[in-house]
């Protein structure tokens, strides 16, 4: 004689998980700080800090979340952050000064004679064209 087989429990429907729509903020780094609020109809995503009050918007589709409003901002100030390492677009107060005196005057005016300069067709090669250096013609 064998075991009776033990019934299957019957398992309830899978719960869906809920996608958050608070966040950590970015600048002022409380936790649960940001709200998205998702505007459909208008095809429009809103982002604000409670704390710092930073505001974002941006568009969004049908298919948009909360979380993608979030990692919007995130990249927008990303690219914001790599602008500003460029170090092109400083103040002029910030900017490097530029030597005025007789020691850097000198050396301007040296760099037209240098003669290793790579020359460009005078030589007729194409090639170097510094002192000493002759142009070997033959083929080995």
């Amino acid at each position: 004689m064998g075991k009776r087989k033990a019934a299957k429990k019957v398992q309830g429907p899978k719960k869906k998980e809920v996608l958050s729509t608070t966040f950590p903020c970015l600048f002022c780094n409380h936790e649960n700080s940001v709200i998205v609020k998702i505007d459909k109809k208008a095809g429009v995503g809103h982002l604000s800090c409670k704390v710092c009050d930073q505001k974002f918007q941006c568009a969004i589709n049908y298919l948009s979340a909360s979380v993608d409003v979030y990692a919007d901002w995130v990249d927008a100030c990303d690219a914001v952050a790599k602008e500003g390492d460029d170090g092109g677009d400083l103040a002029p107060e910030r900017a490097p000064a530029r030597r005025s005196s007789g020691a850097a005057g000198k050396g301007d005016a040296d760099d037209d004679d240098n003669d290793d300069d790579i020359m460009g067709e005078e030589d007729g090669m194409g090639g170097y064209g510094g002192d000493g250096i002759v142009a070997d013609d033959e083929d080995y």
